[in-house]
């Protein structure tokens, strides 16, 4: 199937009220057209040099995610046209966002990136460094970054059973946050979690955006 198929069947598929970002890394700017042209304007990277590299040679209208883990001195390079940064792991990244942010007169979406798999190599704050996060004067005085909600990363694993505590586990931490933090903010409502191959428990558990690349594009080409 094309990637225009396979996006039509998702649509299907995903209840209305789930985004789906569609992960083009290593995609070839034809192919990310290609699926613009039908109808889809939300796309995700993961490599701030790739997406740096793409973004002057697309449609202006594409609605950007970056989901990857993101170093401070790369955000200037984003920061004028990005549209959500989800992978937000550190109050130290956060004041640059919102520096950067405000250097172009814009509002920056961020998703607090949320350590729940059992890999190593996985990114995210516990609830704990939220917590410091959230209340420091720092973030208090930040205007140009507005937090809507959390994302995280399951364990690469056939075992369902640990995948869905997982993501139940980020479901408890956004309930947490919102009770705690953001109890009548109703830009905090975004649940960033599930992959191609795990968007469907993700979903169940709760998730708002699912992050597809492979059962959109197929397999990654190698660059």
């Amino acid at each position: 199937m094309t990637a225009v198929e396979n996006l039509k069947r998702l649509r299907n598929e995903i209840p209305e009220h789930v985004k789906i970002v569609a992960i083009s890394k290593t995609h070839t700017e034809q192919e990310i057209l290609e699926v613009y042209n039908a109808g889809h304007r939300c796309f995700g990277e993961n490599r701030s040099q790739e997406l740096i590299n793409k973004q002057p040679l697309l449609p202006n209208d594409l609605e950007w995610h970056f989901v990857g883990h993101l170093q401070t001195n790369k955000v200037k390079y984003i920061a004028p046209y990005i549209s959500v940064i989800q992978s937000i792991d550190s109050l130290k990244l956060l004041v640059e966002v919102n520096k950067q942010a405000q250097k172009h007169n814009r509002t920056i979406d961020c998703l607090l990136q949320f350590f729940i798999a059992r890999e190593e190599t996985k990114y995210g704050l516990d609830l704990q460094e939220a917590h410091v996060l959230l209340n420091s004067d720092a973030y208090k005085n930040m205007k140009n970054i507005k937090i809507r909600g959390v994302m995280g990363m399951a364990t690469f694993t056939d075992n369902t059973d640990r995948v869905r505590n997982e993501f139940r586990e980020l479901k408890q931490i956004f309930d947490s946050l919102k009770n705690d933090f953001f109890p009548h903010n109703a830009d905090f409502s975004e649940i960033s979690m599930g992959m191609s191959g795990d968007y469907k428990i993700a979903i169940e558990e709760g998730s708002t955006i699912v992050r597809i690349g492979t059962a959109i594009f197929g397999e990654r080409n190698v660059r």
